[in-house]
């Protein structure tokens, strides 16, 4: 389940690892209003940004 203890859980063992939160993105159902599944971004922290 998607829920607000659990991405915070998750992000603070990633950024705790040298990770750096880059964004989130939530999929959602139409038969609720609650996302299904939640896409967690990151980039490893200090390495060099590719265009």
């Amino acid at each position: 389940m998607v829920t607000a203890e659990e991405l915070e859980e998750l992000i603070n063992d990633a950024v705790g690892d040298g990770w750096v939160l880059d964004g989130i993105q939530f999929a959602m159902r139409d038969s609720s209003r609650r996302p299904s599944m939640a896409f967690i971004l990151f980039v490893r922290a200090g390495s060099d940004a590719v265009d």
